[in-house]
């Protein structure tokens, strides 16, 4: 008797399904044919061609630099700082600490940091902490506890958060007595020997800075790890190897490096203008006629976010800082008696987050070229198209490569399995950060919105009790559906023979899927986890620390 009712409800849903399929092929038979039409009129091809030939080339011009950054990298693989030269007497250190809502990497950066082996009479650390939660609390329990034993470190607190992390780096100075200041932010561990290894090099006066390189406690932690690892070596072995060692300008990264506070306040101190302060008083000082330093021997492990939408968060910082502050130093860069070698560097480094408006442009050219291509004649764009592939991907390709052969001479071919995930993600993130870099160049300001750190090392770790939630927006969905484009692109060029593309659009539908998904499952489940929590008790609390105030 109950099977009728069950067989009409899967025929019902058997006619949905059917009804649906037909409708998409029905909209995308007239989506190819509407523009196979197009195809045959020439100002459709001219409106298509000559903006792709356009951003191809833009696009083509980056990707050359960066092959000039790996010859200026090999070239000058040898021009790296000595031994640090001796010191007869160790100068006044102040560690700054800056840290806002820490609390599962609070007590593990002070544990590292006490552990520093430099004499306690020249010794001053500062906790700069702008926290609103419990952070508070460990934080002033860490500090107490080591004053009793003897250790010279404060704690400073704001209630307002004015200037974010600019703003409690000078504030911390105001009251600092550092000859020189290290700066370390909370998910760092500075090893024990790290200022007896970088402080020496600033027996050379005119030094302002010394950076060492980052490395990762949880590289290997999952495939996302990977993939950030992947793009941050090549940023610390390649970009900052090339630039340093080829007497370009270089910039501080924010954390575990060490200033001179003279320099710093002959730049005209930190300022908040912009969401990337260090870049911003890195040119400042390099202009003044300071010089840098950088020490790819000395390592300082830290921890990459784990989750997609801190991630994503770390580097919509980034791209839109990198823009707010080619639009404030750049022209007195262009202006000054820099060399033009070092002009022209400082061009396409502070200016490359530009790049990813025209890769989102050129993404949706993608589907209109590939029809003009095929009812046209290939030859159009093929010898263009393999001069741009050479220049972009492949330049991608051997700048990530590079770094893990250098860092990694015995085991860097394993690194070869993660590269096309690398790009894949790396066009998956230039929706955000195209809408990163526009907010920069419109003048639209936002506030400094931190990632997330759970002190999470291996895989072992219960992620799911540590939680400080972000909303994922709307983004993904953006994300997602370029993804949808590019498999309906992939399969179009499958049908009509056109093999050669279909691997590259596979990994762009890849990227844009995975990171479009992963944002979204982990925002619901981060959800679920915080009701959850507030019928079960206080051990999970709902943060939105690592919300876009963009979205």
């Amino acid at each position: 008797m109950n099977s009728v009712p069950h067989l009409h409800a899967l025929l019902t849903i058997a006619a949905a399904q059917s009804s649906l399929s037909s409708y998409w092929h029905s909209f995308s038979g007239q989506l190819v044919n509407f523009l196979r039409e197009l195809s045959h009129h020439n100002s459709f091809i001219l409106a298509v061609m000559i903006p792709y030939f356009i951003l191809m080339a833009i696009l083509g011009i980056y990707g050359v630099h960066r092959y000039w950054l790996l010859y200026a990298y090999f070239k000058n693989r040898r021009k790296v700082p000595g031994p640090p030269p001796e010191v007869s007497k160790w100068p006044k250190i102040t560690i700054q600490l800056p840290i806002y809502n820490e609390r599962y990497v609070v007590e593990r950066l002070l544990d590292t940091v006490a552990r520093i082996d430099y004499p306690r009479e020249t010794l001053e650390i500062q906790v700069l902490d702008d926290s609103t939660d419990e952070t508070q609390q460990v934080a002033r329990a860490c500090v107490e506890r080591y004053q009793a034993l003897g250790l010279p470190i404060r704690y400073v607190h704001r209630s307002d958060r004015a200037g974010f992390k600019a703003g409690a780096l000078a504030a911390g100075l105001e009251s600092a007595t550092g000859e020189f200041v290290a700066i370390f932010d909370a998910d760092f561990l500075p090893p024990p020997d790290f200022l007896r290894r970088t402080v020496p090099y600033f027996n050379d006066p005119s030094i302002a800075m010394v950076q060492t390189r980052w490395t990762y406690v949880n590289g290997n932690y999952s495939v996302l790890t990977e993939v950030e690892r992947t793009f941050l070596d090549s940023h610390f072995v390649i970009e900052q190897g090339a630039r340093s060692r080829s007497g370009d300008f270089f910039t501080f990264n924010g954390t575990a490096g060490v200033w001179r506070r003279t320099a710093i306040d002959d730049a005209g101190g930190w300022q908040d203008d912009t969401l990337t302060e260090d870049a911003d008083l890195s040119y400042r000082a390099q202009l003044r006629g300071w010089k840098f330093i950088y020490l790819p021997d000395v390592e300082c492990p830290s921890e990459l976010p784990i989750g997609m939408n801190a991630f994503k968060v770390q580097q919509t910082r980034w791209a839109k800082g990198l823009m707010q502050t080619a639009k404030k130093v750049l022209p007195g860069v262009l202006r000054s008696d820099a060399p033009a070698h070092v002009k022209l560097e400082a061009f396409f480094h502070l200016t490359a987050t530009a790049c990813f408006p025209f890769v989102v442009v050129l993404s949706l050219l993608v589907l209109p070229v590939t029809v003009v291509r095929f009812h046209r004649g290939w030859f159009l764009s093929m010898f263009f198209d393999l001069f741009v592939f050479i220049a972009t991907t492949c330049s991608f390709s051997a700048f990530f490569l590079a770094a893990q052969r250098e860092l990694h001479p015995r085991s860097w071919a394993r690194s070869i399995l993660y590269l096309p995930l690398t790009l894949a993600v790396g066009l998956a993130l230039s929706i955000r950060n195209a809408k990163a870099a526009l907010e920069a160049v419109l003048g639209m300001r936002s506030d400094f919105v931190r990632t997330p750190k759970f002190q999470i090392e291996q895989l072992t770790a219960v992620r799911e009790r540590k939680l400080y939630r972000g909303r994922a927006g709307y983004m993904p969905y953006v994300e997602i559906a370029f993804g949808l484009y590019f498999a309906f692109t992939a399969v179009y060029s499958i049908q009509h023979r056109n093999y050669g593309t279909a691997p590259f659009l596979i990994i762009f539908v890849w990227g844009f899927l995975y990171t479009g998904f992963m944002s979204i499952a982990e925002g619901s489940w981060d959800r679920l986890r915080s009701r959850f929590s507030r019928r079960t008790g206080p051990e999970v609390a709902d943060y939105a620390a690592c919300e876009d105030p963009g979205e």
